[in-house]
């Protein structure tokens, strides 16, 4: 039984709940944690899609500084490596993934929400990479993923000074995809992923798959992905029945099943 990290599932949809008090610090054990609810969430049929979520208070306010320290090179290139694991199976979730932003997202807590295909924050969420500040940078993906979001100069200017953004900024970037009120964050992002609870999940990893792998190569062979993803889906009983669903009753009236 996880201590701190739990997969709750209801009505199709995953809950990733990071509950470490006081701001769900990411230590070996949370990391560990996480990973295991990634590849949980990913083997589950019932579920067809993910939120993560810290609570009502705090997203996650990144490593556990008092941890690290102290560390030596050895035990951080290890350490890092693990936490860089547990995010690319966040990452590598074939199913939509939405992370509910309360409150701060900072250092590996950031590089977590980045992690996920969509974000949605509260009105006083603040997020950021403050690892400059302490001499070093982000580990967890924060280099990678935040500027294949928002940009090789927004991105630097975030890191290289280590500040804090509000929500509205982060939306105003492109770091986060909604604001709402922070009351709302979990049921706005229960509500961004909900549509996908019956879509057609071989189609919906395929397309996922297709844009995430064609990000890190040339167009030429991007397409030669996307052309494999579209023609292996033409061996699933969704193709049939979408097809056949649209010919017969329209667009959009299609009962997928997941296979």
């Amino acid at each position: 039984m996880a201590e701190f990290v739990r997969l709750e599932v209801a009505d199709g949809i995953g809950t990733i709940r990071l509950d470490r008090p006081p701001v769900n610090a990411l230590n070996d054990q949370v990391t560990a944690e996480l990973a295991a609810a990634a590849a949980e969430a990913d083997r589950a049929e019932q579920v067809r899609a993910v939120v993560i979520y810290g609570g009502q208070k705090v997203f996650a306010g990144g490593a556990d500084i008092k941890v690290m320290a102290e560390a030596p090179y050895a035990e951080m290139a290890s350490r890092s490596g693990r936490l860089q694991d547990a995010m690319d199976l966040v990452a590598g979730l074939g199913k939509p993934v939405v992370a509910a932003i309360t409150g701060y997202a900072l250092g590996g807590g950031l590089e977590l929400a980045l992690a996920a295909d969509f974000r949605v924050a509260g009105e006083r969420a603040r997020v950021g990479q403050p690892e400059i500040l302490l001499g070093v940078i982000p580990g967890a993906g924060g280099t990678q993923r935040l500027p294949r979001l928002v940009g090789p100069a927004r991105a630097k200017d975030i890191i290289f000074s280590g500040r804090m953004l509000t929500a509205a900024e982060a939306l105003e970037i492109g770091l986060v995809d909604r604001v709402v009120p922070d009351e709302s964050v979990y049921a706005a992002a229960l509500e961004a992923v909900r549509p996908y609870v019956n879509a057609p999940a071989l189609a919906l990893r395929a397309a996922k798959q297709a844009i995430d792998y064609g990000l890190g190569v040339d167009l030429a062979t991007g397409l030669q992905i996307e052309r494999v993803q579209f023609a292996a889906l033409f061996g699933t009983e969704d193709q049939r029945t979408g097809m056949r669903s649209f010919m017969d009753n329209g667009p959009g009236k299609a009962t997928f099943t997941g296979r």
